[in-house]
């Protein structure tokens, strides 16, 4: 395995993917939240509040996906050993969770930050309307300056519709708010070339690009009888957060003051590399996307302010609506004249664009009983047309 140290670095030779990170999701298993399922570790959630609400005041955006629901319920109901029914399951998860927002609620509240509970599910965002929802929630939380506590909707999910680990739930969380980074707070220092445990010849990997195949050989995966203890749920969440343009940290959640250190710029554990830049992965996205929902046409004035300044789309710029699409679908931008000139994520469906043709932001809610966004497409999803 030593081939697969090629291009990876030592620690004094790279800083943390996290100092220039402002949108962070953070995401910590059950053996650091409960203790090793002893029950929740207050000292601990109390150390990682103290870090996110100090990462807050400073300006970032941080989300915290936390296991440790069904593992505190557990301890609770006095339950030993862990079921194996599903309804068992979901209750333990039900009691679990009361103990669980109410430690990080208290431990944040302490430090002056509120949060927030956000439970969701696979089909949450596997539906678009719900996916738009959930999103346009977290983005509205964390513009507030709340700290969002996130966990798998454990009390109705099954095995159809469940993330399977919380190391999924994070990057799928970092994808639908693209974050610019992902920490993963384990019980181990990172990843290695093999399982230290049984190999003393084991390297420490310093940093990696996400999504190298061979990390999953190292990590326990296809074509290695390894296993490193769910290594390979890190490894491959990190290749997923890297779809949006996200990096990730692996790191040990007992280091001292971990969060604040990373985004001091300090390397700390594994440093897996997303191959592009968040903004550049949305964009080629869109810029690639062939299936176009729809169009709407725009005026000169509009184009100048799309083309020329790099502004979102105001409905009151729209002259005219075509196709049949809904919120969050790729539309095109086009001129009088019918070329496209941009496309991007529609933020309303085409019958209420039509209604919105040429009004202004404050006539929306008199028109479609409620306001959703100010912009027809927001100028973080918009991209300029190939010339």
């Amino acid at each position: 395995m030593s081939e697969i140290l090629t291009g990876l670095v030592a620690p004094a030779d790279h800083q943390s993917a996290l100092k220039s990170a402002r949108r962070i999701v953070v995401k910590v298993g059950s053996s650091l939240v409960t203790n090793e399922g002893r029950g929740l570790d207050e000292q601990a959630i109390g150390q990682w509040s103290q870090e996110l609400a100090l990462l807050v005041k400073e300006g970032r955006e941080l989300i915290m996906v936390s296991s440790g629901a069904i593992a505190e319920g557990m301890k609770r109901l006095g339950w030993r050993v862990r079921p194996k029914e599903v309804n068992e399951l979901q209750a333990a998860a039900a009691v679990g969770q009361m103990g669980l927002v109410q430690m990080y609620e208290s431990k944040l509240r302490s430090c002056g930050v509120g949060s927030a509970q956000v439970l969701l599910t696979h089909a949450d965002l596997a539906d678009r309307e719900r996916y738009l929802n959930a999103r346009s929630t977290l983005l509205t939380l964390l513009k507030l300056g709340v700290v969002p506590v996130i966990n798998e909707n454990d009390t109705v999910v099954n095995d159809e519709i469940k993330f399977g680990d919380n190391d999924t739930l994070g990057a799928l969380v970092a994808n639908l708010v693209e974050a610019d980074a992902l920490v993963i707070l384990t019980d181990q220092k990172g990843l290695y070339t093999a399982d230290p445990r049984r190999d003393p010849a084991a390297e420490f990997v310093y940093q990696a690009q996400a999504g190298d195949p061979r990390l999953e050989v190292m990590a326990g995966g296809a074509g290695s009888g390894i296993g490193t203890g769910g290594m390979i749920t890190k490894i491959l969440a990190a290749k997923r957060a890297a779809g949006s343009g996200a990096s990730t940290v692996i790191a040990w959640g007992r280091e001292p003051r971990v969060l604040e250190r990373l985004c001091a710029g300090e390397a700390i554990g594994t440093s897996l590399l997303a191959h592009t830049p968040k903004h550049q992965a949305r964009k080629r996205w869109m810029a690639d996307h062939l299936q176009l929902r729809g169009a709407v046409v725009v005026d000169d004035g509009a184009v100048d302010k799309i083309v020329g300044e790099g502004k979102s789309l105001l409905p009151i710029g729209m002259t005219a609506v075509e196709g049949d699409f809904s919120r969050g679908d790729v539309i095109a931008v086009c001129n009088t004249m019918g070329r496209e000139v941009a496309r991007g994520l529609a933020n309303y469906g085409s019958a209420e664009a039509r209604l919105l043709c040429r009004k202004s932001s404050a006539d929306f809610e008199r028109l479609l009983g409620y306001v959703a966004e100010s912009e027809m497409i927001h100028r973080d999803n918009l991209v300029l047309a190939r010339a």
